[in-house]
């Protein structure tokens, strides 16, 4: 998956959480650490509302952690912040498969090196 559109998941994901963190007044952090220590919701109402949140913060911690994954992967060839801007900007941008073979000539030339680095 492609670093935008793991940032593009994660921004839909925090949308989720912040619904939820207004609805009932803490943050997804305290939520979660309480549920998943198997406190119960104090009102029945609340059962399914509780299981969906912590659905939502499990999938975005996952989604945080194939960021920096993907992060720490890409600053092996392009460690500066304006090489990672660079290919995020240009993983935004939809291309044909055509403009592979451009894409990782460019990509090339951005990290300085003779490595293929593939996004």
């Amino acid at each position: 998956m492609k670093l935008y559109e793991i940032l593009t998941d994660i921004h839909a994901l925090e949308t989720e959480l912040l619904s939820f963190e207004r609805k009932y007044g803490i943050r997804s952090e305290t939520f979660y650490a309480a549920y998943a220590a198997g406190e119960e919701p104090e009102d029945d109402n609340w059962v399914p509302d509780f299981g969906e949140w912590a659905s939502v913060y499990r999938t975005w911690l996952g989604k945080q952690s194939e960021y920096r994954n993907e992060i720490q992967c890409i600053q092996q060839y392009i460690p500066s912040l304006t090489g990672l801007v660079r290919i995020a900007y240009e993983q935004s941008v939809p291309v044909s498969s055509s403009a592979y073979d451009y894409r990782l000539v460019r990509l090339r030339s951005l990290a300085g090196w003779g490595k293929t680095v593939l996004v």
